[in-house]
């Protein structure tokens, strides 16, 4: 059975964050709330838990894992950007925006796109997910929380912890989350391109025209 924490949405509990964090670093896969929808995350290194948010998720190889990240700092480890790109990131983050980014070799092939060698990122401003990555000192490897078969992400705590109880390890119940994915944009190209409309406002990027 998984732990459930139950975390102040806008003043998270320290310990009760570390408990968190500690699952993460002993190779568990938690589930955790950020501005636009609950997601499973787990220590990016660890391939049994990545596999295991494959099996929950029933994702194939061609998904684009997201390394959720704090700031920008982390950018340059894992990503390729030139400082065009950086600016845009800069002035959208944080926020509901994941970006696809070419993928730098400290990230683990497994969490690539296989074919195009990219990676997703993200900075989200909820103050849970804030403290989990302020705690872990590190990306998390993440995706949204959308069961197979499903349209949208799971939203309510009280579902959460009847559906994945026995397939995670730790459930932060962080109050009710938004029902809308991330805006999905591809940062490779000259131009950007809209992947996924989402809550993101893309007005701030000049997007190459459908």
């Amino acid at each position: 059975m998984a732990q459930v924490v139950y975390i102040h949405p806008e003043n998270p509990q320290g310990r009760l964050i570390h408990r968190a964090v500690q699952a993460v670093r002993d190779g568990g896969v938690i589930v955790y709330p950020t501005d636009s929808a609950y997601a499973l995350g787990c220590h990016l290194g660890d391939k049994a838990a990545v596999d295991r948010i494959r099996h929950i998720r029933r994702l194939d190889k061609n998904h684009n894992f997201t390394l959720v990240c704090r700031d920008l700092s982390e950018l340059a480890v894992y990503a390729k950007v030139d400082n065009q790109v950086f600016r845009q990131l800069k002035a959208n983050t944080p926020g509901p925006y994941t970006f696809i980014l070419r993928a730098t070799s400290e990230v683990p092939r497994r969490l690539m796109h296989p074919k195009r060698k990219t990676i997703g990122m993200r900075v989200p401003p909820n103050p849970i997910a804030q403290s989990l990555l302020a705690e872990l000192g590190e990306p998390l490897m993440s995706t949204t929380l959308i069961m197979p078969g499903d349209e949208y992400p799971l939203t309510d705590p009280d579902e959460i912890c009847t559906m994945l109880d026995h397939s995670v390890d730790l459930i932060i119940a962080g109050g009710y989350c938004g029902l809308e994915a991330t805006t999905v944009i591809d940062m490779t190209e000259e131009i950007p391109v809209l992947v996924r409309a989402g809550m993101g406002d893309i007005a701030g990027f000049d997007l190459a025209p459908h």
